[in-house]
């Protein structure tokens, strides 16, 4: 496998994770089914190993930097344990681009999901071409939801059955006029 370039994404860092890019050995080793000792016992979810699928497509493509954009794992920082991914699906529709993420089981509950989903989305904001970012959620997975709510997004729109949950970069600030 093809390694990609070394810039692929801006390493984003909270209080107690980092944000950072897959490797290709990662990518391979999801899909091969290793586990290295630095994992969480139950990394990768099916979520993960789907993300690595479209990493591996995208490699395989050829190399190219999606810039400071992209995939992104979670990483504990007081352990270094891998404990669950998150995307921005880059490029951006119209001004909007969409996020997915999942952190797994045996962190849950720590509030690891909102600490990662308000950096990501954050760092999307700070994109010229970004004026909202937003994530599908199924009303009923209550967990869910009330991650996209800690992390300070507000619903958009629902079908009933879904939700779009969104937040949207800050209003600039008026200009000052000098008399």
């Amino acid at each position: 496998m093809s390694s990609p370039s070394t810039t692929i994404a801006a390493e984003l860092s909270t209080e107690r994770l980092t944000l950072r890019a897959w490797t290709a050995d990662e990518v391979a080793d999801v899909l091969a089914d290793r586990r290295p000792a630095h994992w969480a016992q139950d990394f990768p979810a099916d979520g993960d190993r789907v993300i690595a699928s479209v990493i591996a497509e995208q490699i395989a493509d050829g190399p190219r930097d999606p810039g400071a954009h992209g995939h992104r794992l979670i990483v504990e920082r007081g352990s270094g344990a891998l404990v669950g991914s998150l995307s921005l699906l880059w490029p951006p529709s119209g001004s909007t681009v969409e996020f997915g993420y999942g952190v797994v089981p045996s962190r849950r509950g720590r509030g690891y999901a909102p600490e990662a989903v308000r950096a990501l989305t954050a760092h999307a904001l700070t994109s010229p071409e970004v004026t909202v970012v937003y994530a599908e959620v199924e009303l009923g997975n209550e967990a869910s939801v009330r991650v996209l709510e800690k992390a300070g997004l507000h619903r958009w729109s629902s079908d009933g059955t879904t939700a779009l949950y969104r937040t949207d970069a800050p209003e600039p600030a008026p200009a000052l006029s000098l008399k």
